[in-house]
């Protein structure tokens, strides 16, 4: 029996593996590249699939129709190239042999990134995650489709540099956005022209979700970098990245709209930093602004801007910029072996001077007693040393939020771990360890942020046909949060039994706590009444009328 599918083209009815749309006429052809999902196909029994888009380190994007609403979407298909071997003849997504927890495991982070995006939206500046469903050993996203054009390309068609306020107005969304992420723990990793859809009404959008794997050089996913936004930690598997990362990303965008010029890449800066001021490259930007992109995309990810608050506040108050940018990027290695030489080099000298003074005083005392020794302004050798705190227990907002850490130590998240002891987004872990001595001006102080505690996945079993109360009872015991919905029946299903579930029996539910499946449940048959039949009345004679004669026939005939 042919399946029914929506013509990606008009959006008319239509059956699956049909050449052509009987109502438009265009082609319903596979157009697709070899190994993606077939244009015209339907994807759990939901949507059907168009056009191919794009192919990236982590997975194939295509655009798409949700079919009961009619509704065009973009659907992101788990398919890392690096990871997999293609894909069966079912569909099915084959994992490389010796790579299949690896699979498995980024698989999970691709479904509980999408998922976590889409409790969040839709939200203000962020492209909003509809639907999340397991099909053929993957993971599919679907995302609202945003009627509209990048950013990049409305850039190259309006060569012009935009003011501090139509920038600040422009991507205000876009830092609301990034922000909501940053509260639930998530972190964007690719804020950029690309991924910054400017819809048709003027409003931007973030989107280009991606796993951190898709996010940094050198792991085992393709990445997908974008030079002069991409932060620096970016590039190399030996730096941690946080909150400041998406800080970079934005700060690199807001300079490109009000420069014209895309910043210096990140590699290129760490050879020789010739990123230039924003002020320097466009005179009307304020220079309180200026500074702020320039402490907004330092290098080092300690001496940053921390958050998107801080920089948001700073973009739109001078007074905030300037307790932001008069504190000094903290002094890199190279700078603190070069400064350490300097004092060990000035204490030697000031010494020998010393010397020199005794040794003269000693030889001109007329009694030949030493004289009073002159106290030696030479500074002492003992720096004042801090206790590094612990802060195992808090949240790094909280630290953010407190001058009394903020003033003295420096603050990054160097991880993300699941954990059955401590909350989502509490401190699990640091380094230093509390109650080390340290030396620095002001100490960075690397913290690992809790998960929460890791949950299975738990399979959802077969319940079709069940009763209402043996459902409930089934998906109790595996811990399943249902809904039921009740559904008219024309005689195809039990009375008061299960019809089907969303998702299918036999999907895994990565994230129990947070899903609420859909269990639909039968009515009562609709069966037809047939009507009573009316009897048809007899004739009544009128007085005057007789009844005809009836003719019987002579038997002598």
């Amino acid at each position: 029996m042919a399946k029914t599918i929506l013509c990606p083209h008009c959006l008319s009815r239509t059956e699956e593996g049909k050449p052509s749309c009987p109502f438009c006429e265009e082609s319903l052809a596979n157009s697709n590249p070899p190994g993606t999902l077939a244009f015209a196909s339907l994807l759990a029994e939901r949507y059907t699939i168009g056009r191919h888009i794009t192919t990236d380190g982590e997975g194939i994007l295509y655009e798409a129709v949700e079919n009961s609403g009619a509704i065009r979407v973009i659907v992101k298909e788990y398919f890392p190239v690096t990871l997999s071997s293609g894909r069966d003849q079912n569909g099915m997504i084959l994992p490389k042999e010796g790579k299949e927890v690896l699979f498995k495991t980024i698989r999970m982070d691709f479904a509980d990134l999408y998922r976590s995006i889409q409790r969040i939206t839709p939200a203000t500046g962020l492209a909003a995650v509809l639907d999340v469903l397991e099909q053929n050993n993957t993971v599919y996203a679907v995302l609202e489709r945003v009627q509209g054009i990048t950013l990049s390309r409305y850039l190259a068609e309006h060569p012009h540099t935009m003011s501090p306020a139509q920038a600040r107005t422009l991507l205000q969304p876009i830092l609301e956005g990034i922000a909501a992420m940053h509260r639930v723990g998530l972190v964007h990793r690719g804020v950029c022209p690309d991924n910054i859809l400017i819809s048709n009404n003027g409003s931007a959008r973030l989107s280009g979700y991606g796993t951190l794997g898709l996010r940094r050089a050198g792991g085992e996913l393709k990445s997908q970098l974008y030079d002069g936004y991409s932060a620096p930690e970016q590039y190399t598997v030996a730096e941690f990245e946080g909150r400041y990362t998406d800080v970079y990303g934005i700060a690199a965008v807001f300079y490109r709209l009000l420069t014209g010029q895309t910043p210096v890449p990140a590699p290129q800066r760490k050879v020789t930093d010739s990123l230039q001021p924003a002020r320097r490259v466009e005179r009307e930007i304020p220079g309180y602004m200026s500074s702020v992109l320039m402490a907004a995309m330092r290098l080092d990810p300690g001496s940053r801007m921390q958050n998107i608050p801080e920089l948001m506040g700073a973009l739109a108050s001078q007074r905030a910029a300037d307790s932001v940018t008069q504190q000094e990027p903290a002094p890199t290695q190279k700078e603190q072996i070069s400064t350490r030489t300097l004092f060990a080099g000035s204490l030697l000298v000031i010494l020998v001077l010393f010397l020199l003074l005794m040794w003269s005083i000693l030889r001109d005392s007329p009694s030949g007693t030493p004289a009073e020794p002159l106290p030696s302004s030479a500074p002492s050798s003992q720096t004042q040393q801090l206790l590094i705190p612990d802060v195992i227990g808090m949240t790094f907002d909280q630290l953010q939020e407190d001058s009394s850490y903020t003033s003295q130590y420096r603050f990054v998240i160097a991880a993300e771990q699941y954990s059955s002891q401590y909350k989502a987004g509490v401190i699990i872990s640091q380094s230093p360890e509390p109650g080390t001595k340290s030396q620095d001006v002001r100490p960075l102080i690397s913290v690992t942020i809790s998960k929460g505690p890791k949950v299975e996945p738990v399979l959802m079993p077969q319940i079709t046909g069940f009763t209402q109360e043996a459902a409930r009872r089934e998906l109790d015991t595996r811990k399943i949060k249902a809904s039921f919905v009740m559904i008219e029946n024309n005689g195809q299903y039990a009375s008061g039994c299960v019809a089907y579930t969303d998702p299918e029996p036999g999907s895994h539910i990565s994230d129990p706590e947070n899903t609420i499946v859909t269990v639909y449940i039968a009515m009562e048959r609709d069966i037809p009444k047939i009507p009573e039949a009316t009897p048809t009345p007899t004739p009544t004679l009128q007085p005057s009328e007789s009844p005809a004669p009836t003719h019987t026939p002579n038997p002598e005939v």
